[in-house]
């Protein structure tokens, strides 16, 4: 299928709007418990059950209007769907939270092995919406690498201290929006990287 365009709106809303309506239903049904055959669940693990088909249900939307989706969607999408699964599984919903430390995690380790090879993962990936040259491809890289893994501890330490419900409002709010203003700092910072499409890279100067 040939790649369209959207409305940058509709494009966020299918990607964030199941985290946002996941964080509505569990306010909902937070103090619930419900039974399925001779099985109590709590409204978290009721909540992050329902949050998986929202979450097909709107990748297939965007797949459908844009004829594609990156590596990082589908990766997030087997990862819920997996953790999801395991949660159900065993009842037990430290699973469907510990999935965030290792989303980021993995990433984290994955561009860490393009920087041990001397390259960036990451130019490959959004290079073509971020013409920039090498040596700022690589000081981006290791900032992104530093924060994923920032990211994956946090959630580990805040999960196992504190409580769902701060974990919930972090991880629908706070961790998107921290890593949303670190990106936009370092397309800022880095601005003397990039290479302008009217003409060559600007040369430093030594």
């Amino acid at each position: 299928m040939a790649e369209k365009t959207i409305s940058p709106v509709l494009k966020q809303v299918l990607e964030l709007g199941p985290t946002l309506v996941f964080f509505l239903i569990y306010l909902r049904i937070r103090d619930d418990v419900f039974v399925i055959g001779d099985t109590e669940y709590t409204g978290f693990i009721v909540a992050a059950l329902i949050f998986v088909p929202i979450l097909l249900v709107a990748m297939g939307i965007l797949w459908m209007m844009t004829g594609k989706l990156s590596r990082m969607q589908v990766f997030t999408a087997f990862m819920v769907i997996f953790f999801g699964g395991l949660t159900a599984w065993f009842n037990d919903e430290r699973f469907f939270k510990m999935k965030t430390s290792i989303v980021y995690g993995s990433m984290a380790g994955i561009l860490m092995i393009g920087l041990l090879r001397g390259r960036s993962y990451l130019q490959y990936v959004m290079e073509e919406f971020l013409p920039m040259r090498e040596e700022g491809w690589m000081i981006f890289t290791r900032r992104l690498t530093f924060m994923f893994a920032l990211l994956a501890v946090a959630n580990e330490v805040i999960w196992r201290t504190q409580s769902t419900d701060l974990w919930v409002k972090l991880e629908t709010f706070a961790f998107p929006a921290v890593l949303f203003v670190f990106l936009w700092a370092q397309i800022i910072g880095l601005q003397k990287y990039l290479i302008e499409e009217d003409g060559p890279a600007e040369e430093d100067v030594t």
